[in-house]
């Protein structure tokens, strides 16, 4: 492993992007067409208790390339949903420039995926008819999708529980049929919000270490907004570091850890907590401001 595991630094149109293999290594100088989401002079505000807009976003800039994992970690409040609602086309742009794969965000794009902290199970629907939802409402024909449904599952290891239903399961047992829901579209974008974050800590662990894998075998690129400071590092390429409200770009760090990653075994590596150790110091001036 690298004695330097990591550098800040921010990615523009032009500049080298991380590459999957080997984990942040360069993978060629980047066009615009190169970026799944390209974000320009974005601002945006809410309108406070007193009629007045309070600014939540302020001249953020950033780019992601094609099958890039980024992690978005900052303070409560500093708009890191309210960046993600505005990729994923759920709010409108104000001031600036958003754009996925070279278009609009468009509400319901087939090409995005979304994993929440709470897995959103139909409980009528069995853990089978959960996990190939997305494909059906999609119009893939249920013998190809109750396949794929169920060779998911099986990756998951809930195979085993495919005719339950969701009020049978644990937590844990629920977001892992999410995963799989999920990532049977095969998304070229999926947009991740805390959704590990209403585990405990031993299924956490485990789903992020399954999550990390399936990714692993698709060409997705992933945006994660996390305040798990060591979740961000063990999963993604860089991790973005939005400052306290309005939140803009304070930092940006390149993780320089070899892939594939063992998630369970990356925090006993004297690497990773120099990683955390001045993300962590970065974080903190903000935290406290």
């Amino acid at each position: 492993m690298t004695e330097a595991a990591f550098k800040g630094t921010g990615l523009a149109s032009g500049q080298q992007a991380p590459g999957r293999a080997g984990g942040g290594g360069a993978a060629g100088v980047m066009s615009q067409s190169d970026f799944a989401i390209s974000v320009q002079a974005l601002s945006h505000a809410f309108a406070g208790a007193d009629g007045r807009a309070a600014p939540v976003l302020r001249d953020i800039n950033l780019q992601v390339a094609k099958g890039e994992f980024i992690a978005i970690v900052g303070p409560s409040g500093c708009g890191k949903t309210t960046l993600m609602n505005l990729v994923a086309g759920l709010e409108p742009v104000q001031s600036g420039m958003v754009s996925v794969d070279g278009h609009v965000p468009r509400v319901g794009d087939r090409h995005v995926g979304y994993l929440f902290a709470r897995d959103a199970l139909l409980p009528w629907r069995t853990v089978l008819g959960n996990a190939a939802l997305a494909m059906e409402i999609g119009g893939v024909d249920k013998a190809e999708r109750n396949e794929r449904a169920m060779s998911l599952l099986a990756d998951v290891g809930l195979d085993h529980a495919s005719h339950s239903y969701p009020a049978q399961l644990s937590q844990g047992m629920r977001q892992r049929v999410a995963i799989a829901r999920t990532l049977a579209t095969t998304p070229d974008l999926l947009l991740l919000d805390e959704p590990f974050s209403a585990l405990d800590a031993q299924t956490k662990l485990l789903l992020q270490d399954t999550f990390a894998r399936l990714w692993a075998h698709l060409s997705s690129t992933v945006m994660l907004i996390t305040h798990d400071l060591s979740e961000a590092i063990a999963l993604a390429d860089r991790v973005v570091l939005m400052s306290a409200r309005p939140g803009r770009i304070k930092r940006v760090f390149t993780v320089e850890l070899p892939r594939p990653r063992s998630i369970i075994d990356l925090p006993s590596e004297p690497a990773f907590h120099r990683i955390y150790e001045e993300l962590w110091q970065e974080l903190r001036e903000e935290v406290t401001r």
